[in-house]
């Protein structure tokens, strides 16, 4: 065994050249991810639903006139003569414009060749995204727009403009303050109706984070600021005499109410057993405190950062941030459909080399609002605005 020569040389390993190496490509696709439309349960076609779907102009037309009626409010007429002494319905037509929205992917065999993880398959769901995140984007932009009897005004150009009314980032200050004036009973600024000022950026300007933020109490008080608002804004549904109504907010705000409630729901909701599927300490989801569902929509947020930008320091200080928070009733807003999104295909292919898959839709958002006779107000009619001091983090 001397002679042996084990353990004196090293093995000689034979190692894979680069280019003769297994590269294994997932074929499943992570799209990034994309939320759901969050006011996807509150859409309708029914007249107590939130956003009112509308269906008129199906078979063509540009805009849509949707009639607003007035509740009865005269004294009654007891034994005295009722001829003559006729209430008039108070009654407006709001009109709402329609505009193209439309997308598509192409790409030719030569790069569909290359495509090791069938990229281009992913075509349809991705522009079925992205018609979610739009029609999802348009609400927000139409809840925060101010009321106006004028066409958009980029309505029939190359980018078009599905929502209706002046956007809140291209306002002056003087329509903002026009606005704040027509729905002084339904708009709060923080913790106390005093914060109110005629000048919208005024009373923006109250607010600070110590008192202000959305919380419990002041959520209680957009509340009754909705209740006791004339025109009525009638609760999204009523249930055993009970009320309810539904408030959208950004992270922020949410992430406040949330930290106020933690008493509430530790002391009143179930914990044990299957209690805890329930209780909001335990499962993220909407909140329900007062006869007010309270549903996140985390692009609010992302609109004052990147949208609304003058409410990232238009509260206390000039440092404060400010969001909107919109408590809806029935008839909040409308979206009025000419074309329900449908799929398209390119047609120029090239003797079959191109192809392309795309998606095409015609409707129009807007919030709902009244004239009343008589007057020059446009008062948003189903819902109340609050504004609150909400620091990012």
């Amino acid at each position: 065994m001397s002679g042996c020569q084990f353990g004196k040389d090293e093995m000689a390993l034979s190692t894979t050249q680069t280019n003769n190496k297994l590269v294994k490509y997932t074929q499943e696709i992570n799209r990034e991810y994309v939320r759901e439309n969050m006011f996807s349960p509150y859409m309708g076609e029914a007249v107590n639903s939130i956003i009112r779907l509308k269906m008129d102009l199906k078979n063509g037309g540009e805009q849509m006139n949707i009639p607003i009626v007035g509740r009865l409010t005269a004294a009654a007429v007891g034994s005295g003569t009722l001829v003559g002494n006729e209430e008039k319905i108070d009654q407006y037509g709001m009109r709402v414009w329609l505009d193209w929205a439309r997308n598509a992917v192409a790409t030719n065999k030569a790069e569909r060749q290359k495509d090791s993880a069938d990229i281009f398959g992913q075509v349809k769901p991705l522009l079925s995204d992205w018609g979610k995140e739009l029609q999802r984007d348009e609400i927000i932009s139409a809840l925060m727009a101010l009321p106006s009897e004028s066409a958009p005004s980029a309505l029939g150009s190359d980018a078009g403009q599905r929502v209706n009314g002046i956007l809140y980032d291209a306002a002056t200050a003087a329509q903002r303050n026009t606005w704040n004036a027509d729905n002084s009973d339904r708009v709060l600024y923080g913790n106390a109706t005093s914060n109110y000022n005629a000048t919208h950026a005024t009373a923006l300007a109250n607010l600070d984070t110590t008192n202000d933020i959305l919380n419990a109490g002041n959520l209680s008080l957009l509340k009754r600021i909705a209740k006791n608002a004339i025109p009525k804004i009638r609760p999204f549904k009523t249930r055993d005499g009970y009320e309810y109504f539904v408030a959208f907010c950004g992270t922020n705000p949410f992430r406040d109410l949330k930290a106020d409630l933690k008493v509430v729901n530790y002391s009143a909701r179930a914990r044990e057993g299957n209690g805890m599927d329930k209780n909001p300490l335990f499962q993220d989801g909407d909140q329900l405190y007062d006869g007010i569902i309270v549903r996140e929509v985390p692009e609010i947020s992302q609109f004052v950062s990147n949208v609304w930008t003058t409410l990232k320091t238009a509260g206390s200080g000039g440092t404060t941030r400010v969001e909107p928070v919109f408590l809806c009733g029935q008839q909040a807003a409308a979206m009025a459909w000419g074309q329900m999104a449908r799929p398209t295909f390119r047609k120029e292919d090239d003797y079959g080399f191109i192809t392309g898959s795309g998606i095409e839709m015609a409707y129009g958002v807007s919030k709902i609002f009244t004239k009343p006779t008589g007057s020059t107000k446009l008062i948003q009619r189903g819902m109340a605005t609050g504004f609150f001091a909400s620091a990012a983090d």
